[in-house]
């Protein structure tokens, strides 16, 4: 029998609070529908899954969303025990639910993950599936206090220049296959690469991403441990009206490619209270690279992230490099940035194109960052114009004209930042042909080593700004930025 779809008391409140919080954003932000799930509830063990850790569970978590779909939906329980499984494919109106000392781990059978078309780093790709994997759903969940594993060891190379010789001399002691100073973890996943001597085959086209939900509406993700991806961790793409709350996103430090959070082209979405502890960029707007992700015509927007600490990671938030369709009406707010990287990462690059605009950041707290407390870079893997950059360049590089190459950031207001601890407190690197425009920053506080350091930038205004840099100047600007004022 269909079982009618309602909300629950819980839902009902928790979607009242978040209304409220919305209230107070910069701008229009329209409200976020949660997922709607029947009352319906099925336990996986009822198909047959043991949580032994040994016993393959695919088949039973199949039939149980298989017979929740039947069902009209409902909630699929998944008690204390390690359960064994390969892809979890979603169905419609359905919530995957993990209760406490539930652990899913993934198989290492890469055969298990079929090979599908799917995007990623902002262009088409064919990939092995998600372990987590939702096309065009609608209402779907995970809940609970439960965590999924990767078991991205087994998939991800390792670079040597990460490692010190005895961990590297460690990391390298078991089967595999190193190549140019990167270690591929198994003889099997080289295998599956084709030769060798191509490592961009295997990084590109067989490690998956963790979590990859594409063209869904009424997506929630709640107190889940998501933990030790292939690839990037957790990728909404294209999906409308996305709560993240209270996820605990973990990989490695060394991960490579192990982002925590990549948000592409997504419309209407809260990110709250996440921690993030990763191996690569924590919180990441993306939309899309170069000419096909301008095809796209689909901005990353509306977008609340509140709340939320990164531990490691090479940006705590981060906008790019994938951008080309565009990013707007972004409020981060009330964060901390513990020991990553980079704290606000914006990169970009020719080619990129995309209009980034109306950002707002404020009341961000980072401590211990490694490198810029502020990056804005639109020479991200690229290399900057003469005398500009902290690298050899030539003094003959052409200036393009502007076109829908030519990515564009404005309109963005921080204030409330205090950093203790920085390489640098603030590096703004724009174009020539379109530089960094409209950025104001206010009742802000670095303590550094180095101070702020601008290049193609215009109508920046910092107002009650402090820098405390211990070496060289504070204000390194050159003639290349227009209209400065603090």
């Amino acid at each position: 029998m269909i079982m009618k779809r309602s909300l629950s008391l819980v839902s009902l409140i928790v979607s009242v609070f978040v209304a409220n919080a919305a209230d107070s954003c910069p701008f229009d932000m329209p409200q976020v529908a949660r997922p709607q799930i029947p009352d319906t509830r099925v336990s996986i063990t009822q198909f047959g899954a043991v949580g032994d850790g040994g016993t393959l569970c695919t088949e039973a978590f199949h039939a149980a969303m298989q017979d929740l779909a039947k069902r009209g939906g409902g909630h699929l329980d998944v008690p204390a025990g390690i359960w064994l499984t390969g892809p979890i494919q979603f169905e419609s109106n359905c919530d995957l639910h993990v209760e406490t000392g539930a652990l899913v781990l993934f198989t290492t059978e890469f055969d298990a993950y079929p090979v599908v078309e799917t995007t990623y780093e902002g262009n088409s790709s064919t990939r092995r599936m998600s372990p987590l994997w939702a096309y065009e759903k609608h209402d779907i969940s995970i809940s609970g206090h439960g965590a999924f594993d990767g078991q991205g060891q087994y998939w991800r190379p390792s670079k040597k220049v990460k490692f010190t010789e005895a961990q590297w001399q460690e990391l390298t002691s078991g089967a595999g296959i190193e190549y140019k100073n990167i270690w591929y973890p198994d003889a099997k996943a080289d295998s599956l690469a084709g030769k060798p001597e191509q490592p961009d085959t295997r990084r590109v086209y067989q490690r998956p991403v963790l979590l990859e939900f594409t063209r869904c509406q009424r997506v929630l993700l709640q107190d889940v441990t998501l933990s030790n991806s292939p690839a990037w961790n957790t990728h909404p793409f294209m999906c409308e009206d996305l709560t993240m709350e209270r996820v605990n996103v973990r990989n490695p430090w060394f991960a490579q490619n192990g982002d925590g959070l990549d948000l592409e082209s997504c419309n209407r979405a809260i990110i709250r209270d996440c921690t993030f502890d990763v191996g690569d960029d924590a919180i990441c707007i993306k939309s899309g690279k170069n000419a096909e992700g301008r095809s796209w015509k689909k901005p990353c927007q509306n977008v609340i992230i509140e709340g939320c600490t990164v531990l490691h990671g090479h940006g705590g938030f981060v906008i790019g490099s994938e951008m080309s369709s565009g990013a707007r009406n972004i409020w981060v707010h009330n964060c901390l940035f513990n020991g990553t990287d980079t704290g606000l990462r914006m990169k970009s690059t020719r080619g990129r194109g995309g209009v980034i605009e109306r950002i707002y950041i404020d009341h961000i707290y980072m401590v211990d960052i490694a490198t810029d407390a502020f990056t804005f870079d639109l020479y991200y893997s690229n290399k900057p114009v003469a005398g500009v950059a902290d690298k050899d360049t030539s003094s003959k590089d052409d200036v393009p004209p502007v076109s829908e190459e030519t990515p564009c950031f404005r309109n963005l207001y921080i204030s409330d930042i205090v950093c203790q601890g920085a390489a640098r407190a603030i590096w703004f690197n724009g174009l020539p042909e379109m530089p960094l425009s409209d950025l104001t920053m206010e009742n802000s506080l670095f303590v550094c080593k180095r101070g702020a350091e601008m290049h193609y930038a215009r109508d920046i205004r910092f107002n009650n700004v402090k820098i405390q840099n211990s070496i060289g100047e504070t204000y390194t600007i050159d003639s290349t930025v227009k209209n400065f004022v603090k």
